[in-house]
């Protein structure tokens, strides 16, 4: 069966058909950038846009970088502030709407690198700011947020995401130092046996994972950064 994800990002949103079976993109993915301001209105028409080009019809699921609860978004750092306290779900036309990050988790826990995995498994997306993952013997601890967590008085996003690589052009031997930090400090929380990373650098892990040192083993998403919209649709099928 194949279902629509959608993957709403700081800088693009994707979507794309998702073979459930196999866990991957049924057909190429449209890319279509965030609109600035990141508005709801203006965002949902990206969304619309993205679902009349796969003329998909439900169920849709919809990811949304910030805390997702029944639908309705709590938090909204790296969107328009004006999100919070809206019904996503009923504004994307009844779509399933979760976390990015958790959504992200949930097919890298499913068909990557986390599958068959027991103990506790984070996963971590870099992008436009840094989104968490956290499981249990494999269920899902939703919206932990973790990239929020502080560092030297700021949001650890605010140190370590690729945004911030590519705002003050850090290589990536300098950036994977921020990164070792920040996993350090969630290694000390958590204890995790695997920390999986996400996000687009996860195409890149050869440029900076061999700088990063950690006792507990660091490994990159086998599906890369179309996890999101393959949760996604993971999302949508298991609420028909």
């Amino acid at each position: 069966m194949n279902v629509l994800g959608i993957d709403i990002g700081g800088s693009g949103i994707k979507g794309a058909p998702v073979d459930l079976e196999k866990g991957e993109l049924a057909g190429e993915r449209l890319r279509i950038p965030t609109p600035q301001p990141a508005k709801p209105e203006a965002v949902a028409e990206v969304v619309g846009e993205i679902v009349k080009h796969f003329d998909a019809t439900a169920p849709i699921g919809v990811t949304f970088p910030g805390v997702v609860v029944d639908g309705v978004v709590r938090t909204a750092a790296n969107v328009h502030h004006s999100w919070v306290g809206v019904d996503a779900g009923e504004l994307f036309g009844g779509a399933v709407v979760l976390n990015d990050a958790d959504a992200a988790g949930v097919a890298e826990m499913t068909f990557g690198e986390g599958r068959d995995r027991k103990g506790v498994v984070l996963m971590l997306t870099f992008g436009t700011g840094i989104g968490s993952a956290l499981f249990a013997d494999g269920a899902l601890v939703p919206n932990t947020e973790l990239g929020h967590l502080e560092l030297h008085g700021k949001d650890a996003e605010h140190r370590a995401s690729d945004r911030v690589r590519e705002e003050h052009d850090m290589g990536w031997d300098k950036w994977a130092e921020r990164v070792e930090e920040y996993l350090r400090h969630v290694e000390m929380l958590f204890s995790p046996s695997l920390i999986i990373i996400g996000g687009g650098v996860s195409k890149k892990a050869d440029k900076f994972l061999p700088h990063v040192k950690l006792s507990t083993p660091v490994v990159p998403a086998s599906l890369q950064n179309q996890a999101g919209i393959v949760g996604a649709a993971m999302a949508a099928a298991a609420r028909r």
